[in-house]
């Protein structure tokens, strides 16, 4: 853990070494349309909750940029496990999304992730003994940034990684999340 956030730090501070023109900071928040997929999931359905985080910008060239972003993530489903309707899985996840400008503006993006299962909440079964911390995915998404910094994007996380870490369990399931997002370059 400790050298997956010593990568992180490393990875923003490499990020600030170039042009300072070129690099911005700033924070975003939205809502999630999260849900689980793979085997038995016919029953769960999606749970809405909320992310909010910090990202930079570092443009590299006039039509291509790179993002990384620190996020909390509230995911999960909803289902009947327990007699509770809804399973919150909360993640601290780091993507790293490649921006394409398509015009200005408007990019299309796309990247990896990796997220770390911080809690879960739902019932009396403690499901952080039946997940694995660390959950790997992928994010499609298109993006808008005004002139003033505001900034609006959509994303899809298709999760790659079985989430499930039980002995004598084969089923495999996987997270998925649509995010709505809100942000604002400060500088």
């Amino acid at each position: 853990m400790q050298k997956i956030i010593l990568l992180i730090v490393i990875t923003v501070l490499g990020l600030t070494s170039g042009d300072a023109q070129e690099i911005k900071f700033g924070a975003k928040a939205g809502l999630n349309l999260a849900y689980v997929t793979g085997d038995d999931t016919e029953d769960v359905t999606p749970n809405t909750d909320f992310h909010f985080g910090v990202m930079a910008e570092w443009k590299i060239s006039d039509k291509f940029a790179l993002q990384p972003e620190v996020i909390y993530s509230g995911q999960g489903a909803d289902t009947n496990i327990d007699s509770e309707r809804v399973v919150s899985l909360n993640y601290l996840n780091v993507p790293i999304m490649g921006k394409y400008y398509v015009t200005k503006g408007l990019s299309l993006e796309a990247g990896p992730q990796i997220g770390f299962l911080l809690y879960t909440e739902g019932g009396s079964i403690n499901f952080e003994d039946a997940l694995k911390s660390i959950d790997l995915g992928v994010n499609f998404g298109v993006g808008y940034k005004l002139d003033n910094g505001l900034n609006f994007s959509a994303r899809y996380n298709l999760g790659l990684s079985n989430i499930i870490d039980l002995d004598g369990v084969s089923d495999k399931i996987r997270n998925g999340v649509f995010q709505l997002s809100v942000g604002y370059f400060f500088f």
